[in-house]
């Protein structure tokens, strides 16, 4: 064997070991979910042009079987059996891609999911950081000194609103002010023209039957009063 021959030889097998060992890496990590995805896609397009074929095969072989008919029953029939066999393929085709569309799908959700865990891994890390430089402790006493404060703030703004140095008895003021109602009161009625003035004329003197029957009435007063001191 010349050298140059034994050189491409041990070349060939330095890549072929090579390759080996790329391939054993490669079976070992395993392909990621988007390479998965892509070869069922690629799968299922395959198989879904192989139904293309298979359908329009059995259109021919089933014209094929009606030009024969009985005229050439042989070749009929052999066309009708090649029919049955493309049919049993259609049939394989069909479970194999409900079998890759399914297997695909879940590959899809088990990929969103990792997405979405990564995520929020990612944001859990960021939050830890966040809360690194946070002693609760502290955060604890920061609110019950906002709290303090607040009372104090409080505290200040009712002593500013109330009322200064003013020290009143309300009996006092309600009799002042009732005192002042009936004084407006009397002006009212003065300003209207006073109080109704008593008549200066004599009343009429009462009729003479009225004087006599008053007469009469004391008279048997007196007369009953003497009746009463003979009885006791």
């Amino acid at each position: 064997m010349s050298k140059i021959s034994k050189l491409f030889k041990g070349s060939s097998s330095s890549s072929s070991s090579s390759s080996s060992k790329s391939k054993h890496h490669k079976s070992r990590g395993g392909p990621s979910a988007q390479e998965a995805i892509h070869k069922l896609r690629e799968t299922e397009e395959m198989l879904t042009k192989k139904q293309d074929y298979l359908e329009k095969k059995i259109e021919q072989e089933l014209m094929t079987a009606k030009k024969h008919g009985t005229k050439n029953k042989r070749a009929a029939l052999q066309a009708l059996k090649r029919k049955k066999r493309c049919e049993q393929q259609l049939t394989q085709i069909d479970g194999t891609l409900s079998t890759i569309e399914f297997q695909r799908e879940a590959l899809e959700n088990s990929h969103t999911n990792t997405e979405v865990l990564k995520n929020m891994g990612f944001a859990a890390k960021a939050m830890k950081k966040v809360h690194e430089n946070m002693d609760i402790d502290k955060i604890d006493d920061l609110m019950q000194d906002i709290n303090e404060q607040q009372d104090v703030a409080r505290e200040i703004s009712d002593a500013i609103s109330g009322p200064f140095g003013e020290t009143f008895d309300e009996d006092e003021l309600m009799a002042e002010l009732e005192e002042l109602e009936q004084e407006e009161l009397e002006d009212n009625m003065m300003s209207m023209g006073g109080l109704p003035s008593v008549p200066s004329s004599r009343m009429p003197s009462a009729p003479s039957g009225h004087r006599a029957t008053t007469k009469k009435r004391v008279e048997e007063d007196d007369d009953m009063k003497m009746l009463a001191s003979w009885g006791t």
